[in-house]
């Protein structure tokens, strides 16, 4: 394994901890204080994540491939509502998980020995689980924006139109967009795969 890969590896595995951390202790902290302290035991979960890769991070990076598949498919789980979190339920954002989850595996399949079969059965199972993780994201974005009143104008000034927004425009937004995100979606994580693997 080179330095590229420990690299990437230790950046995917090694922000599980902090981050977690980070969000426990900001939520926990959100339930009985307000102001600092919320910031004090959100960064306390974050510092105590640290330690824990300080720890064990480097012994886990090294069996990185051997790793159980129900474990990385978790933490992409993960990384997914994360990211759906941050930008607020916007699904467009998610889109790039594809590409992380491809390399990984493309660089899988490079130090392993599968037949060519075995190959295609595992990159069509990563892409099958990523996308369905995507789909999950998309119809949740989509139950959040239908349910909203406020759905409507918020496209209206965000894209400065001139016309008035209907439900069925959302809609239709919302399927065209959401089958164009996937599909995308599954060609990144293909191409993305497919290129780690040759590296």
């Amino acid at each position: 394994m080179n330095k590229l890969e420990k690299s990437f590896l230790g950046i995917l595995l090694g922000a599980i901890f902090p981050l977690t951390g980070f969000l426990a202790g900001l939520w926990i902290a959100s339930v009985y204080y307000s102001n600092i302290r919320i910031l004090i035991s959100a960064l306390g979960g974050l510092v105590l994540g640290m330690i824990v890769d300080v720890i064990f991070l480097k012994k886990w990076v090294t069996g990185v491939f051997e790793m159980d598949h129900k474990l990385w498919m978790a933490m992409y789980f993960f990384y997914a509502l994360c990211i759906f979190t941050f930008f607020m339920g916007v699904p467009v954002f998610n889109v790039a998980l594809g590409i992380p989850a491809g390399i990984f595996i493309g660089r899988k399949l490079a130090h392993g020995e599968l037949s060519t079969e075995a190959e295609q059965r595992l990159m069509l199972r990563t892409n099958l689980y990523t996308t369905g993780v995507m789909a999950f994201i998309c119809i949740s974005s989509a139950y959040l924006a239908l349910r909203d009143p406020t759905t409507a104008a918020n496209l209206e000034g965000m894209l400065r139109l001139t016309f008035d927004v209907t439900q069925g425009m959302i809609i239709a937004l919302i399927v065209v967009g959401g089958a164009g995100l996937l599909g995308l979606h599954w060609w990144l994580v293909e191409r993305s795969c497919r290129a780690a693997k040759k590296w």
